[in-house]
């Protein structure tokens, strides 16, 4: 059977190449590249993989006649001038497929730094369930993180005392929470049934797993500045947003008059060193007469929580050094 590797770049960025990874013990080695200008190459070395959707910005690969060999974690690099690499990571795990239970996940959970994520798994099959484990994909192995026994009852590995806990605990339904997320939570994690066939008697040794891997992704959104100015024309104001997140947040600018509109929209884009992204979106608000509106701001990093700032103008005015009136927020 194959399996797709997919990839998204949400920013717009002047991508010249993407390239797909796989994660080795000592190194990364390149599969297949798309260039600007050179188009698709496949290296010598994986000729089972073939590319699916080319794109700069949406790039996915499939690699045929799965092995075991293939298991493990892969990374896909945007690379972008003149920033350089943004990089994503997924992982690969294989099951029997003669196994027909089907395990139900969020394949991927989001979270930002401080808070808490949560990862469930339930296995919707009749299976003899005898023990669940969570493990961490780590580049050359796997860690276990948590397990709950059929007879021995729940245990947090000790090097994941303080950050995992048992949320749902069940042979077939299971989750867990992890708390005060930091940017080395990041990655992939396995829930794995331990389990007996119906009607097979063996030893102690497990006979089948099921195993789904997710991937979880962190997340940051700080929040938003909103500035209004005059700008020369009496009845045109200058609306900005700035804010930072990661991955590069979502702005969107709103006024509350109907009669009145935003116009010549700017947006600028920083990368910066802590691989956060500030995102400042400028828009000409036209139209106002000197009646008090409200203009907004709201900002999102994916499909997250939404933060919202609102500033009424023109009440809230203060002259600075320069002679040019600005609305703030606090």
């Amino acid at each position: 059977w194959m399996k797709q590797l997919h990839c998204q770049l949400m920013d717009s960025k002047d991508v010249l190449q993407v390239t797909w990874q796989k994660i080795l013990p000592d190194h990364d080695k390149n599969m297949a590249s798309y260039n600007k200008h050179y188009g698709q190459r496949v290296n010598s070395d994986f000729r089972e993989v073939k590319f699916k959707d080319v794109g700069l910005k949406n790039c996915s690969i499939v690699i045929r006649n799965i092995t075991e060999q293939d298991e493990g974690c892969y990374l896909c690099l945007f690379n972008c001038y003149p920033d350089g690499a943004l990089t994503g990571r997924t992982c690969l795990q294989l099951y029997d497929v003669s196994l027909t239970s089907e395990v139900q996940t969020l394949q991927t959970v989001m979270a930002a730094v401080g808070e808490e994520a949560h990862f469930s798994c339930q296995l919707m099959d009749s299976k003899d369930v005898r023990q669940v484990t969570w493990q961490k994909i780590l580049p050359d192995h796997d860690k276990n993180m948590a397990v709950y026994n059929k007879y021995f009852g729940q245990r947090v590995n000790s090097d994941f005392r303080d950050k995992v806990k048992f949320k749902d605990v069940g042979l077939k339904n299971c989750s867990i929470v992890m708390r005060n997320i930091t940017e080395q939570d990041e990655g992939c994690y396995l829930c794995l049934f331990d389990c007996y066939p119906d009607g097979l008697h063996v030893s102690s040794s497990c006979v089948c797993k099921l195993w789904v891997d997710v991937m979880f992704v962190l997340t940051e959104l700080h929040e938003p500045i909103l500035h209004v100015r005059e700008s020369n024309s009496p009845e045109e104001s200058v609306v900005s947003c700035s804010v930072t997140g990661r991955p590069a947040p979502t702005v969107t600018l709103t006024v509350s008059q109907q009669h009145l509109n935003l116009s010549h929209y700017h947006t600028v884009t920083v990368n910066n060193t802590d691989a956060t992204v500030t995102v400042n979106t400028t828009a000409v608000l036209s139209g106002f007469h000197g009646d008090s509106i409200q203009v907004g701001c709201a900002v999102r990093v994916l499909s997250g929580p939404q933060k919202e700032v609102f500033v009424m103008i023109p009440e809230v005015k203060a002259t600075s050094a320069d002679g040019e009136k600005h609305v703030q927020t606090s």
